[in-house]
């Protein structure tokens, strides 16, 4: 790859070319990655072995640290490898959706928005809110983001479903307990390489004008666009650009990258109980639950992996939660992999 990268012809095909550049970039975070780690562990050993000779508890309790924060690495390294789909690589979008109950549900989605968005800065990816409806009192109805970056559908593949919050109600005068529901859906960006035929005549498109936080952002034309497929029942929408043409051209690309999901998930046996859950965000269809009263406790109700630290989780800490979730959609729904790294 780097004898093809130095090649001066490379470039009279930009798409071949950028292609290869990430491939090679890639490759090449990986392979530095392991003789980083290895060379970590080595340095560690050395450390110890020093310790031992000096009577140095101090050097041997660091060194043992390292090698506990490199076995958790090894552990994340070790669902990464399992990222072998078709579309794990590519970048993904993410949407949002609040369930009933009014306001209560809209803040909610609104939280799980820039949980996700949290995590996906601290993974370093890239992210771009493509729409947003803003509730009537406080919270969104729905949003989408673009997350820009390797294995960003791998990821979060597996957090499509239904998050139910239990908390005090910020918006209860009279401090009860609510349960809220939210959806999250999510589908690859796809390639030029994948071929998606789209009749129009099944597609209904519409314009409307773009919601946002008021003063200078306000769209004050109908520049945002609907996109409903009517054959798959499948909506996209997007209001990021001040362009209806823009927003129109990101939309078809969302609409495609929906139905290669969906044409996906029909290869994918754990996923059925994933495309049921989109139709009833509530009760029985949850795949993970937040309780902050009258305890706090994060729980992944496939998995049963779960976190006493609840806000930690909506700042962005989901790296426990996704490394099980992938270990048992590859183990078909069973065991998660068990880490022997002793």
């Amino acid at each position: 790859m780097n004898n093809k990268a130095e090649d001066p012809n490379l470039w009279n095909d930009a798409s071949e070319a950028q292609k290869l550049m990430r491939e090679r970039q890639q490759l090449d975070d990986g392979i530095n990655g392991v003789r980083s780690f290895e060379q970590q562990m080595q340095d560690a050993v050395d450390l110890i072995e020093l310790g031992e000779e000096e009577g140095d508890a101090d050097i041997i309790k660091d060194a043992e640290e390292t090698l506990r924060t490199l076995r958790a690495e090894a552990a994340r390294r070790q669902v990464e490898a399992m990222l072998s789909g078709e579309a794990d690589g590519n970048d993904t979008y993410l949407e949002v959706h609040s369930g009933a109950g009014g306001t209560e549900s809209q803040d909610w989605a609104n939280i799980l928005l820039r949980m996700y968005t949290r995590w996906s800065e601290r993974q370093g990816y890239k992210v771009e809110l493509l729409e947003v409806h803003d509730g009537e009192e406080a919270g969104i109805k729905s949003a989408t983001l673009l997350v820009k970056g390797h294995n960003a559908y791998g990821w979060l593949k597996t957090e499509s479903g239904v998050h139910r919050l239990v908390r005090i109600s910020p918006f209860d005068s009279n401090a009860r307990r609510h349960t809220s529901f939210s959806s999250i859906w999510v589908y690859p960006v796809i390639d030029d390489s994948i071929q998606i035929d789209i009749n129009e005549s099944d597609c209904r498109i519409d314009t409307y004008r773009s919601s946002g936080a008021g003063g200078q952002h306000v769209n004050t034309t109908d520049s945002a666009v609907r996109i409903t497929h009517m054959p798959s029942g499948i909506v996209v929408q997007c209001q990021q650009e001040r362009s209806q043409h823009k927003n129109r051209a990101k939309a078809w690309d969302m609409l495609r990258a929906r139905l290669y999901e969906a044409e996906l998930k029909k290869r994918e046996d754990a996923a059925n109980a994933e495309a049921a859950s989109k139709s009833d965000i509530g009760w029985g269809h949850q795949i993970r639950s937040y309780v902050m009263q009258p305890y706090q406790l994060v729980k992944d109700l496939r998995t049963g992996v779960s976190s006493t630290a609840p806000d930690d989780v909506l700042d962005g800490d989901l790296n426990e939660f996704m490394e099980a979730a992938l270990a048992h959609r590859v183990n078909g729904g069973g065991d998660a992999v068990v880490d022997d790294l002793n």
